[in-house]
C-alpha cells in the first residue's frame, strides 16, 4: 500500500529550483529521483494555488480569487477521499489549508493543532504567520516543521502527508530571486530538507517536493508568465509517469495522488492523472 507525503516549497521559480537545489538535483542524476516541470493555475496567487493543488479544480470554478478569500471548500479533495478510503492523513502547513479542507474560520487554541479520526485531516499540525509583511517575515523554522512532519510518519503513521513552508516565497518578495540573500537561502533550504527525505524514504514513503507556483523577478507571482507559473516536481517513487519533457498539470495533482494511493477519483477532478499505479 502506497505511503506519500507533498513537500511544498512556497514561491520557487522553475530556473532556481535547477540552480540552486544541489541535493535535489544530486539523487535526480544518482537516479534516486527524477524531476519535471509543472505549471500553476490562474491566477498563480498562493492560496488560489492551495485550493486547486487538492481539489484538482481550477479557481474559475472553486472560486479563491487571492489570498484574502479563504473559507471551507464543498468540493471533494486528497484529504476527504483518503478518508473516506480509510486512509490517515497528516497536514504540516499554512493554517489557509487547515481552513479550506476542514474548517473555517481558524481558531487559533482549537485549530492550531488536532487529532481527529474522522478527518478529513486527521492529524493537523499548522501555523499563521499573523503579522507577516515586508520586513517582517513571521515563517516558522523549516527545521521544525520538517521535524513535525517526520513525527506525524513515525508516531501516528500516516498514510499521507503534506509540509507546506513559505519561507522561500517571503524571502522572495523581499529579496526577489536573482540575488545572494535567495542563492543561500535555497542552498540552506535544500540542506535542510535532504536528510529528512532520506528518513522518509527509509520509512517507506515515496516523496514528491514541489511548488505552488514560481515568482519573477521583481518578487511578483499571480499572473501568466512561465517565472510565476512554473516550476519543478521532483519525485522519489516508482510510479510510471510521463516523458520528462512533458509539462505536469498542476490540476491533475490530486487525482494523481489519490490514483497513486489507490482511492477513486471524484468526477469533480477532471484533469487527467500522471502517475500510473
Amino acid at each position: 500500500m502506497t505511503k506519500l507525503l507533498l513537500i511544498i516549497l512556497d514561491g520557487v521559480p522553475y530556473a532556481n529550483w535547477r540552480r540552486l537545489f544541489g541535493n535535489l538535483e544530486g539523487w535526480v542524476e544518482h537516479g534516486d529521483a527524477r524531476v519535471w516541470k509543472m505549471r500553476a493555475v490562474l491566477p498563480s496567487t498562493s492560496a488560489c494555488c492551495y485550493a486547486s493543488i487538492h481539489t484538482g479544480v481550477p479557481p474559475q470554478v472553486h472560486h479563491v480569487w487571492d489570498n484574502a478569500d479563504i473559507r471551507r471548500l464543498d468540493f471533494p479533495d486528497v484529504f476527504s477521499e483518503l478518508t473516506r478510503a480509510g486512509r490517515k492523513t497528516g497536514a504540516v502547513t499554512h493554517s489557509y489549508w487547515s481552513e479550506f479542507f476542514n474548517r473555517a474560520p481558524f481558531d487559533v487554541v482549537h485549530d492550531i493543532e488536532y487529532d481527529e479520526p474522522e478527518g478529513p485531516i486527521t492529524h493537523g499540525r499548522f501555523h499563521t504567520m499573523k503579522g507577516y509583511g515586508h520586513a517582517n517575515q513571521m515563517t516558522p523554522a523549516d527545521y521544525d516543521l520538517f521535524g513535525t512532519l517526520t513525527r506525524l510518519c513515525e508516531a501516528k503513521g500516516i498514510d499521507y502527508g503534506i509540509l507546506h513552508s513559505c519561507t522561500l516565497d517571503s524571502m522572495g518578495h523581499r529579496f526577489f530571486h536573482d540575488c545572494e540573500e535567495m542563492d543561500h537561502a535555497c542552498f540552506a533550504l535544500d540542506a535542510t530538507l535532504a536528510p529528512f527525505i532520506a528518513r522518509w524514504r527509509r520509512a517507506g514513503y515515496e516523496v514528491i517536493v514541489t511548488a505552488d507556483h514560481g515568482q519573477d523577478a521583481r518578487g511578483h507571482h499571480g499572473g501568466t508568465t512561465d517565472a510565476q507559473r512554473d516550476f519543478a516536481f521532483y519525485y522519489f517513487g516508482t510510479a510510471e509517469m510521463p516523458g520528462r519533457e512533458v509539462v505536469l498539470d498542476q490540476l491533475a495533482l490530486a487525482p494523481s495522488i489519490l490514483t497513486r494511493m489507490g482511492v477513486p477519483v471524484p468526477a469533480t477532478m477532471k484533469a487527467k492523472p500522471f502517475m500510473v499505479p
